[in-house]
C-alpha cells in the first residue's frame, strides 16, 4: 500500500531512543523513507554559555545519549544528522534540502518549545511542508483527562482517579508500546554530504562536567540498566522513597526527561506489579509519582501563566523579603549554609551531582520560602540551572506546592519544620555525614540541630558553630510567625500544627 509520504525527517527531541517512540513509530509507518535528525539548539544553549555555565552535566547527558543512538541507528543501516544550530531555522533548512515531505516530531508542553514549534511548522507550511507532532511523554496530556464539566482538574486526586478510570476502560490501549522494529527497514542513512560527526563537547562550547565521576548512567542503555535495578526494588518504594539514606527512588528521572526510556514502559511495569499481587503496594505509590507528571504536564498546557507568576493570582500579592539581606540568605541557602543541617546536606547535594531527593525538594524549597520569607520563583530558577532532571512543568508544579500558590498545594499554614523532618526522614544522620563530613562525630540526637548541643559535645565532635559550620541564619520558631503573618495577607484560616 502507497504511504502518504515518499520522505519524512524525524527531528528528535526530547526522546532519544528507537524502541515505543511514537513519533518515530508514526513518521515510519506513514513514508516510504525516513531520516532521523538531532539539533543542540543554539537558543537554548548558547542561553546557558551566556550565564556561564558551561560545564552543564545535562549538555554532556544529551551528548552522550545521543551517540548512543546514533550508533544504535547506524545498526540498523541507518544514522543521525546532528547539528549545532538554531533549530526553529535548521529543521526547516534540513526539511528542504533533502526534499522531505514531512517532518515528525513527539510534542513539547513548556512554552518556548510551543513557540519553536510554531516558528518551525509556519516554516514548513510556507514550503509546502508540514509539521507533524505526536504524544509521547505523557500518557494523557492536554485535554485527554477533564471533569464532568469538561474543565481541567486543578485538584490531583480525582485527577489521578479519572486517569486511572481511562486506562481501566481501555483495556491498556494507552499502555501498549509502538512497534518501532516492525518498520525499522524504512530508516534511511542520511545523504553522503550530511555526514559529518558528532560535535565534540568543546564545539558545542562546553567543558567536561563531573557527569562520569558521578557514574550517571547515560543513554538508552543506562536507563535500562537503571529500570532493572529498580524493578527488583520497586516493592519497597512506597516504605523507602522519603528517606534519603536509602536507595529508595527509580533515579529514572534525568531518563524520563530526556527520553531516554517510554513513560509507557513504566507505567506498564507499576501496572503489572500490582495486578499481579507482587510488589503491589511500591508500584501503586510509583505509578501515582508517574500520574503526577501528566497532572503538571496538564497544568502547564491549560495554564501557561504558571511559568512567571502564581497559579492562584491572589497569592503574587505576596510581600517577600526584599534587599541585601534578602540576597545573602538566598545565597547561603544556594551554598548549603543554613545552619540546619539536613536543608544544607540537600543543597549541597544538588550542587555537586545535580539530583535532589524528592522529599528533600520539599524541605529545601518549604526552608527557603517560609523560613527565609523569599519568592519561590528564586528557588525555582535555581533548581532550573542543577537539576539534570530539570523539567518546567514538574519543577514549577513542586515549588508552587511548596508555596501554597499552585493548584492542589498545601496549605499556607503547613511549614515543613527542617528539624523535625531530620530526625523523621534521617533519623540516624547517614545522609547529613554525608554531604557534611564536619559534624560526622556529633551523636545522633544532636546532628539535626547542632547548637542545641552542649560545648563539650561540640568540642569532642570537632564543631565550631560560626567556624566550621554555621549558626542558624533564622529560628524556625519566629520564622514561622512571620509567614503566618505574610500569608495572611491572602488566605484567612485558622492556624494548624506544623507538619
Amino acid at each position: 500500500m502507497k504511504k502518504p509520504f515518499h520522505t519524512s525527517l524525524f527531528w528528535y527531541r526530547r526522546d532519544l531512543r528507537i524502541s515505543d517512540n511514537a513519533g518515530l513509530y508514526r513518521a515510519l509507518s506513514q513514508s516510504e523513507q525516513v531520516i532521523c535528525a538531532f539539533i543542540f539548539d543554539r537558543d537554548i544553549l548558547d542561553r546557558l554559555i551566556e550565564e556561564g555555565i558551561t560545564d552543564d552535566r545535562r549538555v554532556e547527558f544529551i551528548l552522550e545519549s545521543v551517540v548512543e543512538l546514533d550508533a544504535a541507528l547506524r545498526d540498523s543501516e541507518s544514522g543521525l544528522i546532528v547539528r549545532h544550530a538554531f533549530a526553529a531555522e535548521e529543521i526547516p533548512k534540513l526539511a528542504a534540502a533533502l526534499a522531505v515531505d514531512a517532518v515528525f516530531a513527539n510534542d513539547d508542553y513548556e512554552p518556548q518549545a510551543n513557540a519553536r514549534d510554531a516558528r518551525v511548522a509556519e516554516a514548513l507550511r510556507a514550503d509546502g511542508r508540514q509539521l507533524l507532532l505526536f504524544k509521547d511523554q505523557a500518557i494523557f496530556d492536554k485535554d485527554e483527562i477533564l471533569t464532568q464539566a469538561m474543565q481541567p482538574f486543578s485538584v490531583f486526586t480525582p485527577y489521578r482517579q479519572a486517569w486511572m478510570n481511562r486506562i481501566a476502560a481501555a483495556g491498556d490501549f494507552y499502555l501498549q508500546a509502538y512497534p518501532v522494529e516492525r518498520h525499522l527497514q524504512k530508516l534511511a542513512a542520511p545523504p553522503p554530504a550530511y555526514g559529518d560527526p558528532i560535535p565534540s563537547l568543546q564545539q558545542l562550547g562546553f567543558e567536561k562536567s563531573n557527569l562520569s565521576d558521578l557514574e550517571i548512567p547515560t543513554g538508552i542503555s543506562g536507563a535500562q540498566a537503571l529500570l532493572d535495578d529498580f524493578a527488583d526494588r520497586i516493592g519497597r518504594y512506597g516504605a523507602d522513597r522519603d528517606h534519603p539514606a536509602l536507595d529508595g527512588p527509580s533515579y529514572l528521572s534525568v531518563h524520563l526527561r530526556f527520553g531516554t526510556v517510554s513513560i509507557r514502559g513504566l507505567a506498564r511495569l507499576a501496572f503489572d506489579r500490582m495486578r499481579s499481587g507482587h510488589d503491589h503496594a511500591g508500584a501503586a505509590v510509583w505509578l501515582s509519582e508517574l500520574v503526577w507528571r501528566d497532572f503538571y504536564f496538564m497544568i502547564l498546557h491549560h495554564y501557561p501563566h504558571v511559568a512567571e507568576r502564581a497559579f492562584k493570582p491572589a497569592y503574587d500579592r505576596i510581600e517577600w523579603e526584599k534587599g541585601d539581606g534578602a540576597m545573602a540568605s538566598f545565597q547561603a541557602w544556594c551554598d548549603g549554609r543554613t545552619g540546619y543541617p539536613l536543608v544544607d546536606a540537600a543543597m549541597l547535594q544538588i550542587n555537586r551531582t545535580g539530583y535532589m531527593h524528592n522529599r528533600l525538594r520539599m524541605v529545601a524549597a518549604s526552608f527557603l520560602i517560609k523560613d527565609l520569607g523569599i519568592d519561590w520563583r528564586w528557588g525555582e530558577r535555581y533548581f532550573a540551572s542543577q537539576l539534570n532532571d530539570f523539567d518546567l512543568s514538574a519543577n514549577n508544579g513542586g515549588w508552587q506546592w511548596v508555596a501554597s500558590s499552585g493548584c492542589d498545594a498545601q496549605p499556607y499554614f503547613r511549614i515543613f519544620n527542617p528539624v523535625a523532618q531530620s530526625e523523621k526522614f534521617d533519623a540516624d544522620g547517614t545522609f547529613i555525614r554525608r554531604y557534611l563530613p564536619q559534624l560526622g562525630g556529633l551523636p545522633d540526637q544532636y546532628i539535626h540541630a547542632p547548637w542545641t548541643a552542649p560545648p563539650a559535645e561540640l568540642a569532642r565532635a570537632g564543631v565550631t558553630l560560626g567556624g566550621n559550620y554555621p549558626q542558624p541564619i533564622v529560628q524556625h520558631a519566629q520564622a514561622r510567625q512571620r509567614t503566618l503573618e505574610r500569608y495572611a495577607l491572602v488566605k484567612k484560616a485558622k492556624p494548624a500544627s506544623e507538619a
